[in-house]
């Protein structure tokens, strides 16, 4: 899978786990903000903590 296929796939999943406005974060923003909505946090705030 290409670098924007998998980005996409991110993009999408962070939709689906409820990160909205996800545009302009970076992969591994990304998957920061999904593993810490895998850990119980709310999406806005996992949103938050993972673009510092």
């Amino acid at each position: 899978m290409g670098d924007r296929e998998r980005l996409h796939d991110l993009r999408q999943k962070a939709h689906d786990a409820g990160i909205e406005g996800n545009s302009k974060m970076t992969e591994d923003q990304l998957r920061d903000a999904l593993r810490r909505v895998g850990r119980g946090a709310d999406p806005q705030l996992a949103k938050q903590q993972a673009k510092r």
